[in-house]
């Protein structure tokens, strides 16, 4: 299958190319290669998308849950049938390596099993009344039609992670991917439904810029909840949109995770888990681990140990199977991440190992000497660069950690589990991991931030909830005596 090959827009089940004179080009972040050109879509094309979903749901809503289970379980037989062609544009189009690659298709394939079990979960209750001879049924229903806005880094999973999920749950869908990754986030995810036989005009997918349909995508009238995955910046602007509408919104934001090393920890452990908390895809994933705490005791050890095995990770063209840091995004991103480094040492950071930059490819960059002040260590960095702080206790560790105005991801690293746990719980963040990394995402278990990291959770019942009401149907079952009679 040539994901490539595919048009623009997927619009109540028919593939066309949008109707707005710009022009989109969507290159290889790795070697620049020209992958595809697109007509972006315009306004009319969302609103049709839009209504399309409106109209598909009302159907679909009332289809049976086996009918329902059947097409998410032969998307997932669709995702295993071409799972090279897969892994192939996940590299082409994200510059992520194979490892990433498979790691992301583990994710998605996940999801969507969860969101099978999602039409069987569609339950209410019956609840007594204080009124004589009434009877109170409790319906969860679908909200309607959702939005969907994806990123770049995991594009595939995190659209998926709602597209799925809301679909399951009876929604009509629109899906609007970032404009760097239209297939993995976008185009992809339509082809797969399709021959899934998902029924038309429920899953419709618009890849334009935001420069062609402004504010709409948020505050058209008929999406009722907007799942949002990308920047604290873009986030809270979204959430304000969706909330003088009187909409949901679902926000997955930034982050600036930290990773603590406690002086009891199997520092070889956590040097492994620090690695991969950091540099997979390249740091590009909100749950990252941007800062190292490390205490006094431990930190000499940690440091060379940590320095030693990053030295070693190879970097460069996705394709090669042995890659581990392959290309950021774009140059915009590069040159974000190299005035991070300017002013860290600036700042006085010292940098104890730093590679080159090559293209879009920046190789490892360690800082020492950091403190919580400076801005290496408060920003989220979207890059292979981090930075190692120094605590001399408990108290210290956690009040470095809490000193961000993100609250994502974390992780604690300690022989003695329990004082693990009780510290991770003066941690003000979403997620905690005891002896793990910081990136985690289980199909089943609550995801999402505190702060300026988001709202709301999704994942198993969370998403269920996200995407569902409830309706209350009371049924008087003997005449009642009313005031006025």
């Amino acid at each position: 299958m040539s994901f490539k090959k595919l048009p623009s827009q997927y619009i109540n089940g028919v593939w066309k190319e949008g109707a707005s004179p710009l022009i989109m080009e969507n290159k290889n972040p790795y070697n620049g290669d020209l992958l595809a050109t697109y007509r972006a879509g315009s306004k009319k094309d969302l609103d049709d998308a839009y209504q399309a979903a409106n109209a598909a749901q009302k159907q679909w809503e009332k289809t049976n849950p086996v009918t329902k289970r059947e097409v998410f379980e032969n998307a997932v037989q669709y995702i295993n049938d071409n799972y090279e062609s897969i892994v192939k544009i996940i590299i082409e189009e994200i510059g992520g390596t194979r490892l990433k690659a498979e790691f992301e298709i583990g994710l998605v394939t996940n999801i969507i099993k969860e969101a099978t079990t999602f039409p069987f979960r569609m339950d209410g209750k019956i609840l007594t009344s204080p009124i004589d001879d009434k009877e109170n049924r409790v319906y969860r229903v679908p909200v309607g039609v959702v939005g969907v806005i994806s990123p770049f880094n995991f594009p595939f999973f995190l659209s998926m992670k709602s597209v799925a999920t809301a679909l399951a749950t009876g929604n009509g869908v629109v899906l609007k991917p970032h404009e760097h990754t239209p297939i993995t986030g976008g185009t992809m995810i339509a082809s797969i439904f399709e021959h899934a036989g998902l029924p038309k005009g429920l899953l419709n997918v618009i890849t334009t810029e935001i420069s062609e349909i402004g504010d709409d995508f948020v505050a058209h009238p008929i999406p009722r909840a907007i799942s949002f995955t990308g920047s604290t910046k873009v986030g809270k602007h979204i959430g304000a949109i969706a909330g003088k509408h009187l909409k949901d919104a679902h926000l997955e934001l930034g982050g600036n995770s930290a990773l603590i090393v406690l002086e009891d920890a199997d520092i070889d452990l956590a040097v492994s888990a620090a690695v991969f908390s950091r540099f997979t895809h390249q740091g590009q994933i909100c749950m990252s681990a941007n800062r190292l705490i490390i205490h006094e005791a431990v930190y000499n050890e940690f440091v060379e140990k940590y320095v030693a095995k990053v030295a070693t990770l190879p970097c460069g063209d996705p394709k090669d199977p042995n890659t581990i840091i392959g290309p950021l995004i774009n140059q915009q991103q590069v040159e974000t991440t190299k005035a991070f480094i300017t002013k860290a040492i600036e700042d006085g950071a010292k940098p104890i190992l730093q590679g080159k930059i090559e293209g879009n490819v920046i190789e490892p960059v360690i800082f020492t000497n950091v403190t919580p002040t400076m801005s290496i260590a408060k920003e989220e960095v979207f890059a292979p660069v981090v930075s190692i702080l120094q605590a001399s206790n408990d108290e210290e560790a956690i009040s470095i950690a809490n000193d961000t105005l993100y609250g994502l991801s974390g992780a604690i690293h300690t022989r003695d589990v329990e004082r693990g746990a009780e510290l991770a719980k003066q941690l003000d963040t979403g997620m905690i991991h005891i002896n793990d990394g910081t990136i985690n995402d289980e199909p089943h278990v609550a995801f999402g931030g505190m702060k300026n990291s988001g709202l709301g959770r999704l994942n198993g019942e969370w998403s269920l909830d996200a995407f569902t009401t409830f309706k209350w149907i009371s049924v008087q079952h003997k005449a009642r005596n009313y005031p006025y009679s």
